[in-house]
C-alpha cells in the first residue's frame, strides 16, 4: 500500500513517477559502474544504494554522509564525500532530460 502522499503524486501527475521508472540508455561511465546499458533511474538509485552498503561507505560517524571510493566518484561528479540527499540530484543528471 503506497502511503498517501505518493499516491497524489501518482495521480496529479503521472509522468513523474514514469521518469522514475522508464528505461533508458546509460552514458558510458554509469554503464561501467552498473554493468547494464539500460536501466530505470529507480533502479540505477537502488544499485548505487546497495553498492554504498555492500562496501560500507557510509561514514561511522555520521550516516548521512557517504565516503565516496574511485567508483564510486566516477560518477558523482569526482566528489570524494556526498551526503544522502545529494544522491538522487548526482545521479538525475546522468538522465537525459525529457523533451517538451
Amino acid at each position: 500500500m503506497l502511503p498517501q502522499g505518493v499516491k497524489k503524486t501518482i495521480t496529479d501527475n503521472p509522468k513523474k513517477l514514469a521518469n522514475l521508472i522508464d528505461l533508458v540508455n546509460l552514458p558510458s561511465t554509469l554503464r561501467e559502474f552498473v554493468g547494464q546499458s539500460r536501466i530505470s533511474r529507480l533502479g540505477c538509485f537502488k544499485h548505487v544504494w546497495s553498492y554504498i552498503k555492500t562496501n560500507n561507505l557510509q561514514d561511522p560517524n555520521n550516516k548521512n554522509v557517504v565516503n565516496c571510493d574511485k567508483n564510486l566518484r566516477s560518477i558523482l561528479m569526482g566528489k570524494p564525500q556526498v551526503e544522502l540527499v545529494e544522491l538522487p540530484v548526482l545521479i538525475k543528471l546522468h538522465f537525459p532530460k525529457e523533451p517538451k
